[in-house]
Parts: C-alpha cells; structure tokens; sequence
C-alpha cells in the first residue's frame, strides 16, 4: 500500500464526553446492577461494557472538524455542533439501561456507517480501493489480547464482524460463549424437555437472538440437577428437627418435627495442639466464632471444653467479644488452642500442613428456616455423611509457587485438588460427567425436532444439531466452573448477610482456616440451579445479534488476524495479575468436560504459561528478567498490530495502572513512560491519552482530589515511513503552535459541550501532545541525541500550564492580578505593598480591583474575597467592570446557591465571557489541587461538571446580545 490513503480523524483522537463515560462505567461496577454477560464466566480485571462500546464507536466515527489536507470536514462551529451529535450518542450508548436497546444501538450504527461510507468516497480512486474501501461491507474488528471479552463483545454488539484471540484457552472459551456461539443459534426455539412441574411455553414465544439457546441451557441444566441428586442427594440430607433439640433449643420448638433444608456447612480447619499433653487432639483453626452479627439475629458458635475433648454449640444472641476472635491470636496464622491456650504459630500450621495432617471439624449446620437462616449445633452424622464421600477423581495439577498469589501451599494444599472438600469432589466430578450426558440428551432432542445434522461439532464449523448439544453443554460447562468458585475449601461465611463467599473476590488464591460448604443441591447461594438460573440470565445481556463472531489461541505477537481489521485491546500489565496460574482453577475442570469437544484447545494438563505476557518473578528467576521479557514480548505484539491495523482507523491500547503508580498528579510514572516508548518504538505515533475510570462510587469532579484512572487508552496511529527528525526547538513551537486549538475542543470548544473533568484534564492533554512528538523518526536535542519520552512529557506538561495559566495573556489585568494573588495567598490577607506593586506589574491597580468588587482592601491589608462572600443580585450588564475572576466565581455562587438552570440564566447575560471562565476554572482547579486545597477545588470542579447543563439552561433562558459563542 503505496498510494497515500486519506484518512479523517476519528472523534477518539479530538474529544470525548470523557465525564459521561466515566460515570456509566463507574454505574456499571456497581454491585445490585443485577445480570452482566461478565457473568457467564469469571475473568479478572474486565474492562466495563461502557468503555469498550465508548471508544470502539469514537474509534469509528470521523470527527467533524476541517482538515485542510483531506479537503474534509466544516467550520469550526459546525464541527462542534456535529460532534455534539456524536458525543449524545455516546452519552446513550453508555448507560447501562440501554446495553440491548436497538433504537439506541441502531443510531451509533447509523453513525459508524455514514463515516465509513465517507471513508470510502474519499479514497475511491484509491488502486486497493475494492479490497480496502469497500461501502458495502464495515472492516472487521480484532481484539488480540482479548481476555473476558468485553471489548469483542461490544465490536460485535455496534456491527462488525468480531475477532477475539487470546494464548490462555479459558479466555478463548469465553469468547466462543459470548461472541461465536449465540449467532451460529440466534433465533433458535428451545428443544429440550421442560422441567418437571413448569408450564408450557406459548406457542408463539420471542426466541430471537440467544433465547432460545438460553433457554435450553436452562432445560437441561434442571435435568443435570435432578439426575445428580438421583445419584449423590444421600450426601446432602435435609436435618430434622427432634423434641430433644428443642429441649435444649426453644427457639427451635416451631420446626419441631420438621425436615429443614441445609443452606451451608460451617467448618473449622484443625492441627494437633502443639501442648504435648492434648497433642493427640485435632483442634480449631477458627478466625471467628460468629455465626450472625444481623441485628436482631445474632448468632454465636460457644466451644464447650471437657478434658481433652470439645463441642460446638449454637446460641443465639449478642455474641461475646471472645466469640468475635474465634481461636485467632494474631494476625496471619496465629492461633491460640481451645484446651490449653498454648499459642499455636504459623511454623506449627505450617509443619502439620505438610505432614498431611491438616483436617476440618464441622462448627455449625444453617438450615433454611421461615424467616430467615437458623443455626444448628452440629452433630456426628452430619460430619460422618461429609466424610463418606469418596471422590473417583480429583485434579492433580500443581499450583504454582508464586507466593505473593497463592498462599495454601506452605499449608499442605498444593495442587488445585487439595483445596475442595472431599463431598465438594464427588459433587463437581458428578456435575461434570452429568455435562457429556446433557450433551448427548440435546444432540438427541436436536435431532429429533428436525433440526438439520451436519455431523460437524462446533470446533469443525458446525451449525446442525451436533453442534447444538455441544453450545449448550459449554455454557453448562461454565456452571460448572462458577459452582467451583462457590464450592471449595477456601470459601468464607459472610456473617453480615449470612450467606457462602465465593473464591475469587481478589485475584488470588488465599488461606482460609474456617470456611463454608454450600449445599450444592439446593436453590442457595453455591447452589447449582442458583448459579445455572444467574447465568442463563447473564447469557441473555449478550444482546440479539447475528453478526458473525470468532475466537482462537493465538499469540499476539505472531498472529495474522489483525490483518486490515479495526483494532481495540486490554493487553496484559507488568504482573498486576497472573492470569494463565490463576485460570487453572477453572481450566482443569472445563477440561474434564470440553476436551472432546475442543480436543486441540485442551491438549495440555493446564493452561500454557511460556508465552504469557506477563512478568512474573518467580517464572523468570527475578524482577529484572521478568520485566525485560514482559516489554520485550509486548514490543514485538504492538509492532504486530502496527504493521497489520487497518490504515483509515487508530488502534486502541488499554493500559492499566499498577497500584503502585497511582500516585497523585503522576502522569510521568517510571511503568506509564516505559510503555510509551514501548507502543513508540514498536512503530506507532500516539495520537490521545484518555483516562477510563471505573472504580468511583461517585463523579470524582466532587472530591477536589486527583485520584488517577484505573487505565489509559492509548490511541495510536501507524507512524509514517516517511517520518523525519526535528529538532527540540521546532518541537517546542509546534507545541505553542497546535496545542491551544487542541486543549480547547478537549475541553469543549467555545460552547463547552462535554467538558473533561480537571481530575482527567493532566492525563488527557498529553495526548495532542505527544501525537506531535511520536509522529516524528525523533526529536533530537542540541546535542544530537534523542529527546526521551520522559523529556516530552515534561514540555508538554508545561504546554499545558501555560495554556491554562491567565499570564497567557488570554485574560484581563484584574483577572491576572487575582490568579497570581490567590496562588500566593489563597483567601488569606497580604501586604498592602505586595498588592500595590503586583497589580501595577499586572497593568491594573488596587482601586480598580476594589471596585471590580473582587479585593477587600484596609488596613494595610488586602484580601480577595470569596465566592459566597459576593454581591447576591449581581448583573453583569449593569457592572461597568467585570473581570473574568468576578465572573467565575459569580457563576459558582449561582451554582452552588441555585443551580445549573440559575447559573444558566446568568451565563446566558456573559456569553462572551463562557470560554474564559471556563478556562479559569481549569487552571485554578489544578492550582488547588497542586497545594491540596481540595475544599477550594471542589467548587471549580463543580463548575466544569456542570458546564453542559448551564449551557443548555442558557439557551432556554436566551442570550443577551450575541449568542452565536454557545450555540450548540
């Protein structure tokens, strides 16, 4: 592809409502928001729907702002008012009520499709037009790293053709469930037999998109149950409530007689006492006593000592502080023994650990009462029936000796075996056979409601019944895995609202010495019929699409797929997370069930660890080589993708933060530079830097603290071959040349439609930046050599301060004057002198200040005074001098005192003065949150937040005079 091709710039590369995306992806981690297709399979670290959908269509969409060299585009305020279109779009595409609403949906299609088209026209005598532009036919998307599948997902949801890849086969897997499986069915009714005792469903019911697959998933999920508890519902018997338990119990004396369902086992992990007289006595590893600390049902574990031997009994009540510590000494594995109050250490847990003998007493029993749990003393069958259990097979795989993430090991627990229970064993070996059964039984039923058989399994193609029985048995494949995740040794009881933890609440594999058992037979919490139910609904968030989706292994550093295709990806950081270790969990039991479904993708005993992109010490022999291998092989994967990327569209990059480098204001972070040399070196310019924050419970523009993104998308654009040198000189004008126009639509252009928040603004503004510095072979100092991407981002930092900066000569004297005051001083007094010489410096003086209204001034003493402190009936038209400083903090006054439509109402009188203020809020904004002043930033954040609604008000209000600045 010699020919030049013309490419507009995509609306990621100008602006973004960066605010409004960030609020929905913190809505969408939110917990009660109900079923998430994150849901049909555990992964870690995902990125939110909103953000993957939010940056694929802004990576899609041409921007509408002029450019000169395409002949492309409109005016300026035209442009804003078209990418005022655009960013409303986004704000619906993103709220989480609207993930499956087509009107929505279709609107951003529509979108994608005009700027295609206009892509199209634009390169039409191009000589590979008919490969590379066609307007018939949207390029494909590829996601290389594609993990949990977010990214994929939305692709696919927004119109393309979808490509997912990944090294680690359980990533593949949920790919296939979430983005090539439920096309190949969409619109499919069900066919398996309805469960027993539930109605018919209406001949004409909506089985479009993945329903009907759901639904089947459903059927015979309720099939496995039942043919399990045929076979193995001995080991989970109901508890009857007899007249001697109530005797000792008169809580109880309601269920007398009763049979009551067993929500949970409680047990305690047990050593032999290290006191030589008890040693021959396996005591409790117990980290608390409580049962229930709800208010009203407070429940209690009390031992009862007798010699050398111990019970557990149940009471109910407030329980006593000593009940709250369980046997724990300390912190860690510090324990006390319950017959002889011998301290019990970590070495001695550790020695009976890997002596085999550490085991498990039974605490308590929770049952299923009529308004809510009850807990029962635990009795000798109970324990004898857990015990019975005999498992045929257990996994065998070794966890891997990376002490910082998984911690059984000095414990005894070493292969992902050891950490379920034995009945645990035999529960989830039965559901995993029932899996094959199921597979068969849909196959069967498939075929017999005349659904046409190819004989081809979903790994070959397959469409027919063949692979219909093996759709429904991956996703019952994965109800398996998430029963796993609920089901082991290593699970707590949550005594707030009483129910079973699952494992993987952190990206690690921890101790546990007291845990719960769920009873996996029932509708509870670790039930599987829970999990199947949870996950059936999550199965159908994945949306109504019949868009064509793949996923495959591959290594992102060699792969071809990315071949002319839109490319959007989340790779792997530094060792945030040991993805391919902790995925064994999962990978030995899915193999049990898909290995002769996906033999290739299954061929290994665990998951391939060689080739992970991660840099993981305790694989690489120390930090050092485990870094060099990670920015080595990362390298390598972006030049792949740069040389690949389809040429008309920038290539996002997710990085995410370590924790160890969100510090405050940090934009310059050793991790954060390296990788920009990294995505550099591997032959791509960087063309934005937008921060994606997911974790807030609330807009941080309210904090007045800088708490950086939990990731940066990067978006990148293949640097030309013919790129040239420039020097540190031309680079620093350009950066004068080109950054205000930049900064000033990122921040919203004259009519401020979508403002950044300033808690992004340090993070976003390196982007315009350094598109100007990575397009060029280098920028060489006067020495000669290389300018550092360190060295960059100090002078586009200091781009930035000056643009902000009222010294810019942007704004009036009395406003200059005000600045430079409130950085020395803040709200407190200062010399007189001070004053007098600073205000002539500034052109102004101190009677003018004084009567601007924005000084207190007496007693050799001057003072700005604050927002609350001014005039209440201020109007603009009638105030002969009114500096942008007045206006500003006006403008807050009327926020904070009456709200956007009042602040609106006097912004509408000063349209003129909009974007000064604007950009005053920015720059004092920094200013406070630089000295950690957050009361002070707060207000200025505010103001920005807020900025689109006043605009909006002001309109309804009507301008004073000219009105064409806030047009939106």
């Amino acid at each position: 592809m010699t020919s030049p091709i013309k490419s507009p710039k995509k609306l990621i590369e100008v602006a973004l409502p960066l605010d409004d995306i960030n609020a929905a992806c913190a809505h969408e981690k939110m917990p009660g928001i109900g079923p998430h297709p994150r849901g049909i399979h555990l992964w870690w670290a995902r990125r939110p729907l909103a953000a993957a959908r939010a940056v694929l269509f802004a990576q899609l969409v041409n921007d509408p702002g002029y450019q000169r060299e395409l002949g492309y585009g409109v005016n300026k305020q035209e442009a804003e008012r078209k990418r005022e279109k655009l960013f409303d779009i986004i704000r619906d595409l993103v709220k989480w009520e609207n993930t499956n609403n087509e009107e929505v949906l279709n609107r951003a299609r529509v979108a994608i499709w005009e700027s295609w088209r206009e892509t199209c026209h634009l390169n039409r005598n191009h000589p590979e037009a008919a490969e590379l532009f066609n307007p018939e036919k949207l390029p494909a998307f590829h996601d290389p790293f594609a993990g949990g599948g977010a990214i994929p997902l939305e692709a696919q949801r927004l119109g393309l053709e979808s490509y997912a890849s990944d090294l680690n086969p359980v990533a593949v897997m949920i790919n296939k469930a979430m983005i090539e499986i439920p096309p190949k069915f969409a619109g499919q009714p069900p066919m398996g037999p309805i469960p027993e005792g539930e109605k018919q469903q209406k001949m004409h019911e909506d089985w479009s998109g993945a329903k009907g697959l759901a639904e089947d998933v459903r059927r015979y999920g309720h099939w496995m149950r039942e043919e399990a508890f045929k076979r193995i519902g001995h080991l989970y018997p109901k508890v009857e409530i007899t007249p001697e338990m109530v005797a000792e119990r008169p809580d109880l004396k309601q269920y007398e007689g009763e049979e009551l369902t067993v929500i949970a086992w409680l047990w305690a992990r047990t050593v032999k006492s290290p006191n030589p007289a008890f040693s021959h006595v396996d005591v409790p590893l117990a980290s608390s006593f409580v049962l229930s600390s709800k208010k009203g049902k407070e429940a209690y574990v009390e031992p009862v000592v007798e010699s050398d031997e111990y019970r557990f009994e149940i009471k109910v009540g407030k329980p006593p502080v000593a009940a709250k510590l369980g046997t724990k000494a300390a912190r860690g594995a510090n324990f006390t023994c319950l017959l002889s109050g011998a301290p019990i250490s970590g070495l001695h847990i550790k020695s009976e650990g890997e002596a085999g003998r550490l085991g498990a007493r039974l605490m308590a029993v929770v049952v299923e009462g009529k308004r809510g749990r009850v807990y029962l003393s635990p009795t000798q069958d109970a324990e004898a029936v857990a015990k019975s259990a005999q498992p045929e097979w257990k996994p065998e795989t070794s966890l891997p000796n990376d002490p910082r993430n998984f911690w059984t090991i000095p414990y005894g627990l070493k292969t992902y075996g050891d950490l379920f229970t034995a009945r645990q064993l035999v529960a989830l070996t039965t559901f995993s056979d029932l899996v094959q059964e199921a597979r068969k039984k849909a196959i069967a039923d498939a075929k017999a409601v005349s659904l046409p058989d190819d004989g081809q399994g979903l790994a070959q193609g397959g469409a027919g019944s063949t692979a219909y029985g093996e759709a429904v048995s991956v996703y019952l494949t994965f109800c398996v895995d998430r029963c796993a995740d609920f089901n082991n040794s290593l699970t707590g009881w949550r005594q707030g609202n009483e129910k079973i933890m699952y494992l993987f609440a952190r990206q690690s594999i921890p101790m546990a010495w007291d845990f719960g058992e769920a009873n996996i037979m029932e509708n509870v919490v670790g039930g599987f019929i829970t999990n199947l139910e949870y996950q059936v609904k999550c199965l159908l968030k994945l949306g109504t699409s019949a868009v064509k989706g793949n996923a495959l292994q591959l290594d992102a550093a060699t792969q071809d797929i990315s071949k002319l295709k839109v490319i959007s990806t989340d790779p792997p950081y530094y060792d945030n997370i040991g993805y391919a270790d902790l995925s064994d969990f999962f990978y030995v039991w899915m193999r049990r069930s898909l290995r002769n479904i996906y033999p290739s993708l299954f061929g290994t005993m665990a998951v391939p660890k060689a080739e992970e992109l991660v840099a993981t010490p305790y694989r690489h022999g120390s930090k050092e080589k485990a870094e060099n291998f990670f920015m080595d092989g990362m390298t390598r994967a972006i030049h792949n993708l740069a040389i690949q990327s389809h040429p008309c569209f920038p290539v996002a990059i997710y990085y995410a933060f370590k924790q160890s480098e969100t510090k405050q204001g940090s934009t310059t972070s050793t991790g954060w530079v390296t990788f920009l040399e990294a995505v550099i070196q591997a032959g791509f310019s960087i063309d934005g830097t937008w921060p994606m924050r997911s974790e807030q419970t609330h807009r941080m523009i309210g904090m007045g603290t800088n708490a950086l993104a939990s990731s940066i998308v990067l978006v990148c654009r293949k640097r030309l071959i013919t790129a040239e040198t420039i020097s540190r000189r031309d680079f620093q004008r350009q950066l004068r040349e080109e950054m205000p126009e930049a900064l000033e639509t990122m921040i919203g252009g004259v009519t401020g439609q979508a403002p950044i928040a300033p808690v992004d603004l340090a993070q976003a503004a390196i982007g315009p930046g350094m598109a100007i510095y990575s397009k060029y072979e280098a920028v060489l100092n006067q020495d000669g050599s290389k300018m550092s991407v360190h060295d960059a981002l100090v002078l586009i930092n200091r781009a930035i301060t000056e643009f902000l900066n009222p010294d810019s000569g942007n704004f009036d004297a009395d406003t200059q004057f005000c600045a430079s005051w409130f950085d020395q001083y803040a709200w407190s007094a200062g010399p007189f002198g001070e004053a007098d010489t600073l205000a002539r410096a500034k052109g102004t003086s101190e009677a003018g200040l004084k009567e601007a209204g924005v000084i207190e001034s007496g007693s050799g003493k001057v003072r700005l005074l604050k927002w609350s402190e001014y005039q209440s009936e201020w109007d603009p038209a009638t105030d002969k001098r009114t500096p942008v400083w007045e206006a500003c903090h006006q403008m807050i006054r009327r926020l904070q005192n009456h709200g956007e439509s009042a602040a609106g109402e006097l912004l509408a009188k000063m349209p003129e003065k909009g974007e000064a203020i604007r950009q005053l809020s920015y720059h004092l904004y920094t200013l406070c949150e630089r000295k950690k002043w957050a009361e002070e930033a707060r207000a200025y954040n505010e103001l920005i937040g807020s900025w689109h609604a006043i605009v909006a008000a002001s309109h309804e209000t009507g301008h004073a005079g000219e009105q064409g600045g806030l047009d939106i």
